[in-house]
C-alpha cells in the first residue's frame, strides 16, 4: 500500500466516488468520468494537481450554470455521507475547490455554499480568494460565522482568516493590518470546541509573527478569562516564546536572572545525516524560591550558502524548587526529511532558558 498522501486519489477512490456521483448528478457518465481522471500523466501529478485535476473532471458533468451547480454540491455531500464517506476526509477538498475554482464570480451563491461544504470538509483554503475579491463584505460574514452553531464553521472563520494559513493563497490585507480579525477572534475565544479554541491560537501565532504587540496585547487582556482561553493563549504566543520576545517573558514570569547551566557537552561532534546528535547539560534554578523555567535548545542548519537557519524546540517548561537542579539528555534526529535539506559542515547549538540563550556549541554534520 503506498503511504505518499497525494495516493488518496486512487482508482478505488475514484470507482466508489463515481458510484456516488451517478446517483445525484444527471448527466453523469460513470465510464467517462474515470477516463477523465486516470489519465496517461496522472501517476505524476502531485496532491493538489490531483485535487484540481478532479475539480475540472467534476465539472464536465456539472450544469453550466454556477447556481445550478451549487444546488447539486448539497446534495452530493448527503449521497456521500450515504456511501459511507465521512467528514473531514481530505480526499473531498475538490468539493471547496469546486466552489473557488468556479464560483467566484457568484459571491452569493459561494458564500452560503461555503458554508454548507465546510460542515463535511473544511473551506479553509477555498475561502482565501473570496478574500481578496471581496475583503470587506466576506469578513463580515466570517464575524457572522464566528457565531455559527456548528463549530466546523466558526472554525472556518478563524482558520480562513490567519494571515499566514500553510499552502493556502495569501490574503496580503491581513498580514498588513490583522485588526479586523480580532472581533472573530474575541468571539471564538471562549469556545467549546478545542478545535476552534486551537484554530484562534494558530491565528494569533500567525499575527504575533508580523504584529508581535498586538498579540501581547491580547494575551494580557484576555489573561484569566478562563483555563481553556489562557491554555489558548499559551499557545498563540508560542513563536514569541521561542523568540525570546521581553514583553511575553515578562507576561509569563519568565526571568533567566537566577536560572544557572552548567555540565553542557555535546556527546557526538561528529553526526552522520540520518544519525543523532546526542547531549546533555544541567539546569539549576539559584534562588531559593520556586521557579518557573523554560527550557529550550536551537539547532543552528547549515545553508547552501553557508549561513545559518535557526529552529527553536522546546524540551519542557515547569516549576522548580528553590536550588532544584536536573540533568536533561536529549536527542535531535537528522533523518533525512522532505522539508528539509541537510548539508554537510559545522553546525551550531544552542541552550535557552527562559528565552535567553546561555551557551552555544558547534558539531559537524557529515554525509555517510
Amino acid at each position: 500500500m503506498s503511504t505518499l498522501l497525494k495516493d488518496i486519489y486512487s482508482p478505488n477512490f475514484y470507482n466508489r466516488l463515481a458510484a456516488s456521483l451517478e446517483k445525484v448528478l444527471p448527466s453523469f457518465d460513470k465510464q467517462k468520468f474515470i477516463s477523465l481522471v486516470l489519465t496517461e500523466n496522472f501517476e505524476l501529478k502531485e496532491l493538489k494537481e490531483r485535487m484540481r485535476h478532479t475539480t475540472q473532471a467534476l465539472h464536465a458533468f456539472m450544469p453550466a450554470n454556477f447556481a445550478e451547480a451549487a444546488e447539486l454540491l448539497p446534495t452530493t455531500i448527503t449521497q456521500l455521507k450515504a456511501d459511507g464517506f465521512g467528514e473531514g476526509r481530505l480526499e473531498f477538498l475538490f468539493l471547496p475547490d469546486y466552489i473557488e475554482t468556479y464560483g467566484l464570480n457568484h459571491y452569493e451563491n459561494s458564500i452560503k455554499l461555503l458554508e454548507h461544504v465546510t460542515q463535511y470538509i473544511t473551506c479553509e483554503f477555498a475561502i482565501r480568494p473570496f478574500l481578496r475579491h471581496y475583503y470587506e463584505p466576506t469578513l463580515a460574514q466570517m464575524l457572522v460565522w464566528s457565531g455559527h452553531e456548528k463549530y466546523q464553521v466558526r472554525r472556518l472563520a478563524s482558520e480562513g482568516s490567519r494571515p499566514r494559513l500553510p499552502w493556502a493563497m495569501a490574503v496580503p490585507a491581513l498580514k498588513k493590518d490583522p485588526t479586523p480579525i480580532f472581533p472573530i477572534l474575541e468571539n471564538l475565544k471562549a469556545d467549546p470546541s478545542e478545535i476552534v479554541r486551537r484554530s484562534v491560537a494558530n491565528n494569533l501565532n500567525d499575527i504575533a509573527k508580523d504584529h508581535p504587540n498586538l498579540v501581547v496585547q491580547t494575551a494580557t487582556q484576555w489573561k484569566g478569562a478562563s483555563k481553556e482561553t489562557d491554555a489558548l493563549i499559551k499557545h498563540g504566543c508560542r513563536t514569541l516564546l521561542k523568540q525570546g520576545h521581553p514583553e511575553i517573558l515578562t507576561h509569563y514570569g519568565l526571568s533567566a536572572k537566577n536560572v544557572i547551566l552548567s555540565g553542557f557537552e555535546v556527546n557526538t561532534p561528529v553526526v552522520p545525516i540520518g544519525g543523532n546528535l546526542e547531549f546533555v547539560f544541567k539546569v539549576k534554578n539559584e534562588q531559593s524560591a520556586n521557579q518557573i523555567i523554560r527550557v529550550e535548545y536551537a539547532v543552528y542548519y547549515l545553508k547552501q550558502n553557508n549561513t545559518y537557519a535557526k529552529k527553536v524546540f522546546k524540551i519542557s517548561e515547569r516549576l522548580f524548587l528553590p536550588l532544584e537542579e536536573v540533568t536533561i539528555t536529549r536527542q535531535q534526529s537528522f533523518k533525512r526529511i522532505t522539508t528539509r535539506t541537510f548539508y554537510p559542515g559545522g553546525h551550531r547549538l544552542g541552550l535557552i532558558l527562559n528565552g535567553e540563550e546561555k551557551a552555544v556549541k558547534s558539531f559537524d554534520l557529515v554525509s555517510k
